[in-house]
């Protein structure tokens, strides 16, 4: 993404949009951790969207698009990852649930658990979806829980994408006009982005934003938005969901914890699992 402010040109954020009772559609070619990805597209991730996310709200009509990819992972092919593998095994970070895996985020000063069975990507890889080849929405310091469920060859780039169940991360939220607004209007992008690019869905906010605090000191606004109804176009196509809090980091700064998820598949993260997890939401030291 262009380093502009959150709320500057390309895909401008404006009023959440409500939900549209047209349809829209899933190509999930992708969510992040992609087992192959070509080294340019890459390149073009991490050098397009050096600065993460600062603008990829989408604004009303112009929603960001699908087919993401992680920049700076290369992830083992098992679910958890092997030590190896798993950039965060022997963190200094201690999760707060016990038997759980920390993910921490030090650009966003946030960490977060996540279940044994999820893939923990290092701090600084990057996942962004794309449309047309153009990165259009973002997160730094990714998780993902069975994070090569689905894989897809992109037919037009021949590249082989992997698609994850479900997919969490931090996004900055600099030049949003409240939190409240910030948190409404990411829970409708990733609908958009990660499983209806092609608007065949139906959305709905199952929460619209509320105040959120926990016991940790995160204080700022959670909502929560569902797409079904999406026209299964590919293997990896399905319904989803997502859960979002905005809040202010401890630079002062907003930022926008995103968790989405396919929905009305086998392997559905439950939203008990998922409130649990946004529970965990916490700040992290500068250094940590």
């Amino acid at each position: 993404m262009p380093t502009q402010a959150w709320g500057t040109p390309a895909v401008q954020p404006g009023p959440p949009e409500p939900p549209r009772k047209k349809n829209r559609t899933a190509v999930i070619a992708i969510v992040a951790a992609v087992a192959v990805v070509a080294a340019a597209a890459v390149t073009a991730v991490l050098v397009i969207n050096k600065d993460d996310d600062k603008k990829d709200a989408a604004k009303g009509d112009k929603k960001p698009s699908a087919a993401a990819s992680s920049a700076k992972d290369t992830p083992s092919q098992d679910d958890g990852g092997s030590d190896e593998d798993n950039p965060r095994v022997g963190q200094t970070v201690e999760p707060v649930i016990p038997g759980w895996k920390t993910v921490t985020n030090p650009k966003r000063h946030d960490a977060f658990d996540v279940p044994t069975d999820w893939y923990v990507a290092s701090p600084d890889t990057m996942s962004s979806y794309s449309k047309d080849g153009k990165p259009i929405i973002s997160m730094t310091g990714p998780a993902y829980y069975k994070k090569d469920n689905c894989t897809v060859k992109d037919k037009k780039t021949g590249v082989t994408l992997s698609s994850p169940v479900a997919g969490a991360g931090t996004k900055g939220a600099q030049g949003a006009k409240s939190q409240a607004e910030a948190a409404k209007t990411e829970a409708n992008n990733w609908l958009y982005a990660v499983f209806d690019q092609n608007e065949t869905g139906d959305y709905k906010f199952t929460q619209l934003p509320k105040k959120f605090t926990n016991k940790y000191g995160i204080k700022g606004y959670s909502a929560a938005a569902t797409v079904t109804g999406v026209k299964k176009t590919g293997k990896c196509a399905s319904d989803g969901k997502t859960f979002t809090v905005t809040y202010t980091d401890i630079n002062g700064d907003w930022a926008t914890w995103v968790l989405y998820a396919a929905k009305g598949v086998k392997d559905e993260v439950s939203d008990e699992t998922i409130k649990k997890v946004m529970s965990t939401l916490r700040p992290l030291k500068s250094g940590a």
